[in-house]
């Protein structure tokens, strides 16, 4: 199969996201859609190309604590709690913690916490390292679809609608990844 854009560049991956675009790439269980969390056009339109009910937040992936603390609002979270989720990363575990206020809102999308993943998946997290930050991070696939496993489902999805495709294979996770309250330790998502 031809893709329409070059597929499995790293720098070509970045130049898209600093462009304002969506891109896809794969993580521990699928692949993503993923862009500028700080770039309120670019999440307006991961959201539009999955189809999402608007009212739904996003997640965001990281390589490393530091690129998700400030997203954080520490002051609501107890030591315990956060030494719990920190103890996952990285790893496939999606916590969703109270959001601070350098969290935008396009990316809450009113709710009082911010899912946020530090990955274990080598080019998920080289991803965030050659971006500079973390990235939003959504299934790649229509709302109600299933979720695309391969650069080639992605092309197959969304054509031309996605400004790049990070080729490379899936942590092998049957599912998506678990999602949890980081206060509570209360499953949201299993």
């Amino acid at each position: 199969m031809t893709f329409a854009q070059p597929i499995s560049d790293l720098d070509a991956a970045v130049e898209a996201l600093r462009a304002g675009g969506v891109i896809a790439y794969p993580t521990e269980a699928v692949f993503g859609l993923g862009c500028d969390p700080h770039d309120e056009a670019a999440v307006a339109r991961a959201v539009e190309l999955k189809r999402r009910p608007p009212a739904q937040g996003v997640l965001l992936i990281a390589a490393d604590f530091a690129q998700v603390e400030k997203y954080i609002d520490l002051a609501r979270l107890s030591a315990d709690a956060l030494a719990r989720a920190r103890a996952s990363w990285p790893g496939p575990h999606t916590w969703v913690f109270p959001r601070s206020e350098a969290t935008p809102e396009w990316l809450a999308r009113g709710h009082a916490g911010i899912a946020l993943r530090v990955t274990a998946h080598p080019l998920a997290a080289a991803l965030c390292r050659a971006f500079g930050g973390a990235l939003v991070s959504t299934s790649a696939n229509r709302h109600g679809e299933p979720p695309a496993r391969s650069a080639e489902a992605v092309q197959a999805a969304f054509g031309l609608d996605v400004a790049y495709i990070l080729a490379g294979e899936t942590g092998g996770l049957a599912r998506p990844t678990p999602i949890r309250d980081a206060v509570t330790g209360e499953e949201i998502r299993v």
